[in-house]
C-alpha cells in the first residue's frame, strides 16, 4: 500500500512538471499568434466536415467577425463556406465589427460586406443588441463563430446570449462551431449581482467563468436565463483535442486591444482597471500589459503615455499624460494558470497608492465587479484574503453548477 502511495506521489508530481512546462508563454506578436503546444486542437470550424453537409441547401446567416476563420491559412468562415457552396445569405457582426476594427465601445452601424456583397447586420450599433425578426426572415439556420476569452465582461457572451433569444423565438436553429477558452483553465471571481445587470454583465456567472461558447449556450438553456424562458435549438460542433487543462494561443486576435497573448491571459483581471481613473494602456500597443495614472508619479518611475490610435483607441483614457504604474509585459501568467486565480493585488495596491481615493473609481466599476461589493471591500482596506473568502459559497455553487454544461474534460 505504501508503494501505491509513492507512486501516486511521483505521478502527481510529474504531471505538475508536465504541466509547467506545457503551460509556458509565448512571444507576443503585433496582429496575429501562432499555435504552441496546440497543434492537436482543432476548432470546430476547422472540421468542414462534420457540417458543411447539413448546411446545405439551407438559408444560412453568421455571427461571425475577424476570429472566424478556417484551416492554417486563416480563411474567413463566411469565404470558406462559401466557396464550399453553401448559401449565407446574411451576416450579424458584434462588437468591434464583422472585421474587427472598431475601437471598443464604439457604435457599429449596418453595412455591405465590399468583398461578398452581403448585408451586414451590426449587433452592437444604437442599442441594437438583439436580431429582429425581420432580420432573421428567411433564414434556416444560424452560425456562431466567434473566438471568446473567458471572461464574463467580454460582450461576445452578451451577444450569444440575444442572438440565442431571438432564434429561439423563431424557432431557427443555432449552430455553434466552438473555439476553446485561454482562460478556460481556471473559474474565479465574485458571482454578479443581478441587481447589477448590463450587456457587460448579463448572468450570475464569476468574472472568469471557465467555459467554451458552445458549453455557455448550454448554461443559457439549461439555467433558463433566456427571456420567457424559451429554448434555443442547438447544434453544436466540438473543438477537438480540447481540455480544459489546454494552454491555448489564439491565431487571431479577438479584439483591437488584446493584440498578445499576454494580454488576453491579463485581460480579465486588469479589465476592472477601466472603471477607475487609471490608464491600463489604451492608446499603446501593450494594452493590458500596463497601469498608471500621472497622479502616481511620486510612487513609481515606470511609465507609458496614452496617444490617439485609430482602430484600437482613439480617445483613450489619460490621453497624452504621462503615466506612472506598473509594467506587466514582462509578468509571468504561469502564476494565473497554476494558482487558478485573478490577481488582486495590483488593484489593491494601486488604490492605496493614489492620492485622491475619492475619484479612484467610477460609476462603471460596479458593473464590470458585477456589484459594489468589491469596491466597498477595497476602499475598507480588506485584504486580498478577506475579499475572496466573501465569494464563498456563491463561487463554490456556481462550479458545481457549471459542471452540467462541460464538453470537455
Amino acid at each position: 500500500m505504501m508503494m501505491r502511495k509513492n507512486i501516486h506521489s511521483i505521478t502527481i508530481i510529474a504531471c505538475l512538471i508536465s504541466y509547467t512546462v506545457a503551460a509556458q508563454n509565448v512571444p507576443a506578436a503585433r496582429h496575429k499568434a501562432s499555435h504552441t503546444k496546440t497543434e492537436k486542437i482543432i476548432p470546430g470550424a476547422d472540421q468542414t466536415q462534420l457540417y458543411v453537409n447539413y448546411l446545405k441547401g439551407k438559408n444560412i446567416g453568421m455571427v461571425v467577425n475577424q476570429t472566424s476563420v478556417i484551416g492554417d491559412k486563416l480563411t474567413p468562415s463566411v469565404d470558406s463556406l462559401l466557396n464550399l457552396g453553401i448559401s449565407i445569405k446574411k451576416i450579424f457582426g458584434p462588437e468591434h465589427g464583422f472585421r474587427g476594427n472598431a475601437s471598443n465601445g464604439a457604435t457599429v452601424n449596418d453595412s455591405t460586406d465590399p468583398k461578398t456583397g452581403l448585408p451586414v447586420v451590426s449587433l452592437y450599433g444604437n442599442k441594437h443588441y438583439k436580431p429582429t425578426p425581420q432580420d432573421l426572415k428567411g433564414l434556416d439556420l444560424v452560425i456562431f463563430d466567434i473566438q471568446d476569452v473567458g471572461a464574463r465582461y467580454y460582450t461576445y457572451i452578451s451577444t450569444l446570449h440575444y442572438v440565442m433569444e431571438a432564434c429561439a423565438e423563431k424557432n431557427v436553429e443555432l449552430m455553434i462551431l466552438d473555439r476553446p477558452n485561454p482562460n478556460g483553465f481556471y473559474v474565479d471571481g465574485p458571482i454578479l449581482d443581478t441587481a447589477f445587470h448590463s450587456f457587460v454583465g448579463m448572468h450570475s456567472v464569476p468574472i472568469v467563468h471557465g467555459m467554451t461558447i458552445a458549453e455557455y449556450a448550454q448554461m443559457i438553456n439549461g439555467e433558463g436565463w433566456l427571456k420567457n424562458h424559451v429554448q434555443c435549438k442547438l447544434k453544436i460542433i466540438k473543438v477537438a483535442g480540447y481540455s480544459h487543462s489546454s494552454s491555448y494561443t489564439l491565431p487571431v486576435w479577438p479584439s483591437p486591444n488584446l493584440n498578445s497573448q499576454q494580454s488576453v491571459l491579463l485581460y480579465p483581471g486588469l479589465c476592472l482597471f477601466e472603471g477607475t481613473t487609471l490608464s491600463l494602456g489604451r492608446g499603446t500597443y501593450t494594452p493590458f500589459q500596463e497601469v498608471g495614472h500621472p497622479a502616481l508619479k511620486d510612487k513609481y518611475s515606470y511609465n507609458f503615455t496614452p496617444v490617439s490610435i485609430p482602430g484600437m483607441s482613439e480617445d483613450p483614457p489619460q490621453k497624452n499624460q504621462a503615466c506612472y504604474g506598473i509594467d506587466l509585459k514582462n509578468y509571468n501568467t504561469n502564476i494565473i494558470k497554476t494558482t487558478g486565480r485573478l490577481n488582486l493585488s495590483w488593484l489593491i495596491e494601486l488604490y492605496k497608492a493614489f492620492p485622491d481615493k475619492q475619484h479612484f473609481f467610477n460609476a462603471y466599476f460596479a458593473k464590470l465587479a458585477g456589484g459594489d461589493e468589491l469596491r466597498k471591500q477595497i476602499e475598507a482596506g480588506k485584504t486580498e484574503q478577506q475579499i475572496r473568502y466573501s465569494w464563498e459559497p456563491a463561487l463554490s455553487k456556481y462550479k458545481n453548477m457549471r459542471r452540467k454544461y462541460l464538453l470537455y474534460n
